[in-house]
């Protein structure tokens, strides 16, 4: 058969992409079309998305895709993290510089909403673990402090669903996105309204939901003209880059809760795949969270602090004046002695620390561990407490599920971290298989070849990253009482 081309736009917390998917018929080749930075920009006293510059960027990279592949291309469809939203007026003006969900601004708001509306049942309501950070929290920071924007929005958009109406005008909400937000019902599927009008929020603003993979339109013309992209259509893949990156592992076990999977990253998001929300008060108590997925899927998971500790660290030597790659603090952190310090990923001093060294070693001399000083001893810190992080998830999810799982898969951009991908293995003492590193890409793209009839299920995209990509196993080996020691710092 003759060559299709499908096109993902890949944003992270970190950097953004588009992605050139090329399609044989059995396997699908990546190439990268146009990679750009990201990250919060200050503004004034808070912590900003700046959208437009992300937009640009996708454009150029659109319109180097339609130089190289013409038409050929088939389709377009975005992913980014979770949470974060445009909001706009009846005349498609944007109100605010959307929020960074590290943004200040919804601090002690878990306490604040539990006053109007208890604990159990906005779990009940929503699924959702309990983060600070949600967009349930965020519209009502937005509606303490700025009403009238809140009154004068017409359209909420999550980040993908802003960047799909960008392209072609259509304004829905994709499942996947939409779900992380904590107002949407996980079993009616559909937004929670009788929560947020008991919250006093306003809901007229809200989109309709639609499923990944539903084609949204064509590309605007004045868009299509710019980039050469004419007659291209917008598919909405799963826009939760987790549940794209998800769709991407290539596990042969679909449909079974034997295995589980970290997408690694900025932040680690660790669960497993399930047919039905997971709605016990043990979930709740666990504070795990029930996302949607692909193919009437759930993802069952746990939202970890990951590599942004490691990333953060980075920064502050580099403006130290030392600056190393990844791979050379990777084996300075080898080179350290192990198991000698570690954090509780939970405390909201992570979240955004000016000094993220600092941070650790304020941790530590409060628990009154060893102080990490070096850095090779700081980034070995983040990496161990990653890991039984990993091996306190696998546990929950074992006891929520019933089911053992055999094997872990860490896919995503963290995956390529040889040390913390063996860590996890040791402390979960499970084998760890990695990759592909660009399962988000992977999962985006054969949505959208499912969607064009050339696949028939999630199981068949799953075959084809098999196909398509290669992998790597660690086998555990024993750890000590590291373990115990970490269960000691969360009391």
């Amino acid at each position: 058969m003759a060559e299709k081309v499908y096109l993902a736009v890949d944003l992270g917390a970190e950097s953004g992409r588009v992605m050139a998917g090329i399609w044989n018929g059995k396997k699908l080749r990546l190439e990268e079309i146009n990679r750009f930075p990201n990250g919060g920009v200050y503004l004034g006293e808070t912590f900003r998305w700046d959208v437009m510059r992300l937009w640009a960027e996708i454009q150029n990279g659109l319109g180097l895709a339609g130089k190289k592949f013409g038409k050929k291309i088939v389709s377009v469809g975005a992913d980014t993290w979770g949470v974060d939203f445009v909001l706009l007026n009846k005349q498609d003006e944007i109100l605010g510089q959307p929020y960074h969900y590290r943004d200040a601004r919804t601090r002690g708001a878990l306490e604040r909403t539990f006053k109007k509306v208890p604990r159990a049942e906005i779990f009940a309501q929503t699924g959702l673990q309990f983060m600070e950070l949600n967009s349930l929290y965020q519209l009502l920071a937005w509606k303490e402090h700025s009403p009238a924007i809140l009154d004068a929005a017409d359209t909420l958009l999550f980040m993908p669903d802003f960047l799909h109406w960008a392209m072609c005008g259509a304004k829905r909400a994709e499942f996947t996105i939409a779900s992380t937000s904590q107002f949407v019902h996980p079993l009616k599927r559909d937004w929670s309204l009788p929560l947020l009008k008991k919250l006093g929020l306003p809901t007229h603003f809200l989109p309709k939901i639609v499923q990944p993979g539903t084609t949204l339109g064509k590309f605007r013309k004045s868009l299509a003209d710019r980039t050469g992209l004419a007659g291209v259509k917008v598919v909405a893949p799963p826009s939760h880059d987790t549940a794209s990156a998800v769709a991407g592992v290539p596990t042969a076990n679909t449909g079974k809760a034997n295995w589980a999977y970290i997408s690694s990253g900025t932040w680690s998001l660790m669960g497993v795949e399930v047919k039905k929300a997971v709605l016990s008060p043990r979930a709740m108590e666990l504070n795990m969270t029930n996302e949607g997925g692909i193919d009437d899927t759930y993802r069952l998971l746990k939202n970890i602090m990951g590599l942004w500790l490691v990333q953060q660290c980075k920064r502050s030597f580099d403006a130290a004046g030392k600056k190393y790659d990844y791979a050379q603090l990777a084996a300075m952190a080898a080179k350290a002695k192990p198991l000698r310090s570690i954090v509780n990923l939970n405390d909201p001093r992570f979240l955004n620390p000016p000094d993220m060294p600092k941070a650790i070693q304020e941790f530590c001399r409060e628990t009154k561990q060893p102080i990490p000083k070096t850095e090779g001893e700081l980034v070995r810190c983040a990496y161990e407490s990653l890991a039984l992080k990993y091996r306190e998830v696998l546990g929950s999810l074992e006891e929520l599920t019933g089911e053992q799982i055999e094997v872990i898969h860490i896919v995503g951009g963290g995956s390529q971290s040889q040390l913390l991908n063996q860590f996890a293995a040791d402390a979960c003492q499970r084998p760890v298989v990695t990759g592909p590193i660009e399962a988000t890409a992977m999962g985006n793209l054969l949505t959208q070849v499912k969607a064009d009839g050339e696949l028939g299920s999630l199981a068949e995209m799953r075959d084809v990253v098999r196909a398509s990509s290669s992998v790597q196993r660690y086998e555990p080996s024993a750890w000590s009482e590291a373990a115990d020691r970490f269960a000691e710092l969360k009391n």
